[in-house]
């Protein structure tokens, strides 16, 4: 009989879609049609590929619209901020489309009398990828195109949230003329992912998702050797320093705290704050949370969302609480949300002070739209805090000063640090984390070395 994954929508409880799970034959048909159609693939010039995958990229874009409501419904983000996850995956996959013949080519060493010598980056082979939900195609992106543009196949697994994701990629990829075999998609069972990523032919896995998750995917690699890129959790802090402009900075990080409803990994979660803007800082995102309208995400009017499902919202009305019992205040009156209740994904966004690093709200990751805010009496204060974490995705600065905000940029142990902004992937710069938010890169063209490999050319000329 045939299994089933039914996504639920958190915008009305009800069953959006139904798709068949993939079995174990049909993983084994995947992963030779992908083998095969690689190596032709493969051998076809850059430029080529490069022309198929950007007609797929215009192919994805003219269907913007009806993609942007898809994601709505599966997972929950306001219809008014949806659009913008298909402008972002035009810009990465642009972008990444038009530095793939620097990135890509080979390296010539200095000259040696009667050799030629160069390294050329190749592709790896099978890439699958294992995107999220809650950015189902800016996540998938970052690993589908790059892998695509340097000669691999691809097979990606969405979530059981947003299935619709990756028929929109095949769909776009089939209208450009993409070879078939070279892109797939399975909808699969944790078991069967897990079986997927262990097959000898996977030569790579780009997983975006939880910390367990991650440890999953190391153990399902071991057996095939299989490299691994994890992008994993967030505990995002930002820094505002007594020089900072603070009107802009209490706009910046409530909207990165609240975007998608906190559903980010690298949304802002904790902000410490200089002692003489705190008061200030603390009013004005109080004043700011309570301007959004919760609502039916459906509803243009709507700037906050569902989160994707009950048990996340329960997840965080329980972190907020043990907050609160352990001496936080929690400054936002859940009445002002009459959206938000109990038993529904309908959770009214949070802001807390009076936090310590002894609770959970403040180290343990938040998948929903609640911030902690701290007060700090020093540079020296705010830099170990901000580094007092398991996790180090991004972290914003926002100062004045330039030189200073770099100095104590250089101190941050994470990926990547914000001055002045926050919770944005530039695709020119790369997208990695430390501790347990992950390993590996994407996006920039650190992004394409891994996935590919060098391969060194030692030739001696004959005389």
């Amino acid at each position: 009989m045939t299994e089933l994954q039914k996504t639920i929508s958190p915008v009305d409880g009800r069953i959006y879609v139904e798709r068949a799970l993939a079995d174990d034959a049909a993983i084994d048909r995947c992963l030779s049609n992908a083998l095969r159609a690689q190596r032709g693939w493969a051998q076809q010039p850059l430029a080529t590929r490069v022309a198929i995958l950007t007609r797929a990229v215009d192919a994805f874009v003219a269907k913007g619209a009806d993609i942007a409501t898809e994601i709505t419904w599966q997972m929950g983000r306001p219809l008014r901020h949806s659009p913008g996850e298909v402008r972002g995956f035009e810009e990465r996959a642009r972008y990444m489309l038009s530095i793939a013949a620097t990135a890509l080519a080979p390296i010539i060493p200095e000259e040696k009398s009667g050799f030629r010598r160069q390294i050329k980056r190749v592709p790896l082979g099978i890439v699958a990828v294992v995107a999220p939900w809650n950015y189902p195609y800016l996540t998938a992106v970052n690993a589908v195109m790059p892998a695509l543009i340097a000669g691999n196949a691809v097979v990606l697994k969405a979530s059981h949230q947003t299935p619709l994701c990756a028929e929109r990629f095949a769909e776009a990829f089939t209208s450009a003329g993409l070879p078939p075999g070279v892109f797939q998609y399975l909808h699969l069972s944790h078991a069967a992912t897990s079986r997927l990523m262990s097959d000898s032919r996977i030569a790579n896995v780009c997983f975006t998702g939880s910390v367990a998750g991650g440890r999953a995917v190391m153990q399902a690699t071991a057996g095939g050797f299989a490299t691994a890129g994890l992008e994993l959790g967030g505990k995002d802090p930002a820094y505002v320093r007594h020089d900072a402009h603070l009107e802009q900075a209490i706009e910046s990080l409530t909207d990165g705290a609240f975007f998608n409803s906190g559903q980010s990994c690298c949304g802002i979660k904790r902000i410490y704050v200089a002692d003489d803007k705190f008061a200030a800082f603390v009013d004005g995102v109080v004043n700011l949370t309570h301007q959004y309208r919760l609502a039916t995400p459906v509803d243009t009017e709507t700037t906050l969302g569902p989160v994707v499902r009950t048990a996340a919202a329960e997840a965080v009305r329980t972190q907020v609480a043990a907050a609160v019992n352990e001496g936080a205040r929690a400054l936002i009156d859940a009445k002002r949300f009459p959206e938000s209740r109990a038993g529904t994904p309908y959770l009214a966004p949070q802001v807390l002070i009076d936090v310590n690093h002894s609770m959970s709200i403040m180290r343990e990751e938040t998948f929903g739209p609640a911030v902690g805010i701290m007060r700090v009496g020093s540079d020296a204060e705010a830099i170990r805090l901000m580094n007092d974490s398991d996790f180090g995705l991004t972290a914003a600065i926002f100062s004045g000063d330039q030189g200073a905000a770099e100095s104590l940029a250089d101190q941050l142990e994470t990926g990547t640090v914000f001055l002045n902004r926050c919770d944005y992937l530039d695709p020119a710069l790369a997208w990695t984390g430390v501790k347990y938010s992950g390993r590996g890169c994407t996006l920039s063209r650190v992004g394409f070395e891994q996935l590919t490999r060098p391969k060194s050319y030692h030739f001696r000329i004959p005389s």
